[in-house]
């Protein structure tokens, strides 16, 4: 069991987490899933991010051993006092895991005429993001694809908000707009000056949903004028929606055209 503090164990989680944590993320290929929730997804999941080390405390490892076999992973004994300097969260579960970063490429995907993909354009937030991940796992989008300038998707905040569906959707990160629309996926984007309104939306093959950035929305200069913006009718008081929110209508409309 690891005991100390001055632990490289300590040492290489809390890299991955800490104010450097994207570049020392991508030069590992590795990040930090924390909790019971991603754990299971993990452990029990045949697609996305794989466990490299498994770390637990006793709590954390009789919560664990009861969802899957883990002897064929790299499990490791830490005190609780360890655990607490390893993680985010203020009262941690007991279990935290470092994951490889799936290597992939667009090439990889496979069109169809029926995919389904979300695009996130400068989408900075991390609740906003791993809640929108979240729901294109619910709604069985295909892919959520992100651009330069996004946040990190591998981040603590954003995993954790994904609550374990980082590892049931692909993520495809820092893409240029251009190269996915070069791929002849039709796409449109959402606006509150949308010249329909999503409800006559009508899919028509391979469709990708593109949401800007919180405040900004929409960078003219990522071949957005060829692409359809459409709105949400809102017949309350509200002047908006939350960028999430408004995502997972876009998603549940998609979803219920799926042939």
């Amino acid at each position: 069991m690891i005991e100390s503090l001055n632990s490289p164990h300590v040492a290489r989680v809390k890299a991955l987490i800490g104010s450097r944590g994207v570049k020392e993320r991508k030069a590992a290929g590795q990040f930090v899933a924390e909790g019971l929730q991603c754990a299971r997804e993990a452990l029990t999941s045949h697609s996305g991010p794989k466990i490299e080390t498994l770390y637990v405390t006793a709590n954390g490892l009789a919560k664990i051993k009861e969802i899957a076999d883990l002897s064929a992973f790299n499990v490791v004994d830490v005190s609780d006092e360890v655990m607490k300097e390893m993680s985010e969260t203020i009262t941690p579960q007991g279990i935290l895991a470092v994951c490889t970063i799936p290597q992939v490429t667009l090439d990889s995907i496979q069109l169809n005429s029926s995919r389904r993909f979300i695009y996130l354009s400068e989408v900075q937030d991390p609740g906003n993001a791993g809640t929108i991940l979240r729901s294109a796992d619910a709604f069985a989008m295909d892919a959520v694809i992100t651009s330069p300038g996004s946040v990190d998707m591998y981040s603590p905040k954003v995993v954790r908000s994904t609550a374990g569906s980082l590892w049931h959707i692909p993520v495809f990160e820092s893409v240029a707009l251009g190269e996915v629309l070069a791929m002849g996926i039709n796409a449109f984007s959402l606006g509150a000056a949308g010249s329909m309104n999503l409800s006559q939306y009508q899919m028509s093959g391979d469709t990708l949903a593109v949401f800007g950035n919180e405040a900004r929305g929409l960078s003219t200069g990522q071949n957005v004028d060829s692409i359809d913006v459409v709105s949400i009718p809102m017949p309350g008081n509200a002047e908006s929606l939350n960028l999430s929110a408004a995502a997972s209508i876009v998603m549940y409309h998609l979803s219920n055209m799926r042939p």
